[in-house]
């Protein structure tokens, strides 16, 4: 085998890894854009975070804001809905865990553990029924708290199933005062 065998072997192989190594580009450049449509939308990031004044709520009123494309429910309790919540034994509730997205997955349902404030004024929830998705009406049903016409959910003034088919106390998102009259979700 000669001198010229051996870099004509080379520049064969250096042909055929440039060859590859253009194949590989060109097919990540073709797939990049498949792949790149399955991030979220500049509308959704958008969404990620909102922040929400809450200087326009009054004691027994609730704000409905949109969020991620749901509906949030925040409720400025009256000290009896405080009461009715907080006199309920989490033994009582067909579901014990907290659903707060604030608190680890051992939270129980507790009524402190499920408002946003240690005085329990405010309750931040999401407005979505944890049977089928339907949006529960406020102030109504068997506990003052929402009810679900669409199948009959009744849940309590601290956003927990006591009765009917679904499964789970209303989630909690993360949420925080930003300041006195703001809260933050997300």
């Amino acid at each position: 085998m000669s001198h010229a065998d051996d870099s004509q072997g080379t520049r064969r192989d250096f042909i055929y890894y440039a060859t590859a190594g253009a194949g590989a580009v060109a097919a990540g450049a073709a797939v990049w854009p498949l792949v790149n449509q399955m991030n979220p939308s500049a509308d959704v990031l958008a969404l990620a975070s909102i922040q929400v004044d809450l200087s326009g709520v009054s004691e027994g009123t609730q704000l409905t804001v949109l969020w991620q494309g749901k509906p949030v429910f925040i409720r400025y309790r009256t000290p009896e809905e405080i009461e009715a919540a907080r006199s309920v034994s989490v033994s009582e509730l067909p579901d014990q865990g907290a659903e707060n997205a604030n608190l680890g997955d051992e939270a129980d349902a507790s009524d402190m553990n499920r408002s946003l404030d240690e005085e329990g004024i405010w309750l931040v929830q999401m407005g979505v029924c944890t049977h089928l998705g339907c949006v529960p009406l406020g102030e109504s049903g068997d506990f003052g708290g929402w009810f679900c016409p669409c199948h009959g959910s009744h849940y309590d003034t601290a956003g927990r199933i006591r009765k009917g088919p679904a499964p789970r106390n209303l989630p909690i998102p993360l949420a925080s005062f930003v300041d006195e009259t703001t809260i933050q979700l997300g």
